[in-house]
């Protein structure tokens, strides 16, 4: 088990991520959202949009992937 804490709008929320033995997650997280300062609703909102725009991203670019297989 693993937690992380974040301190939104001057208040302090630690999350369990559970297990995370490459810190893939914890960095993914830490990509868009700081955990040494403050972060405002705003900033969550931005973070979320962001993280979406990649997956979006990655989606096209497997479904380009796919599409480029032979037909069976």
């Amino acid at each position: 088990m693993k937690n992380i804490t974040f301190h939104i709008n001057n208040e302090a929320y630690v999350l369990d991520i559970g297990e995370d033995k490459d810190d893939k997650l914890e960095n993914g997280l830490k990509k868009f959202l700081k955990t040494d300062k403050n972060l405002e609703t705003s900033e969550l909102l931005l973070a979320y949009l962001r993280k979406t725009q990649e997956l979006v991203k990655l989606e096209n670019e497997i479904e380009i992937q796919l599409n480029k297989l032979p037909k069976i």
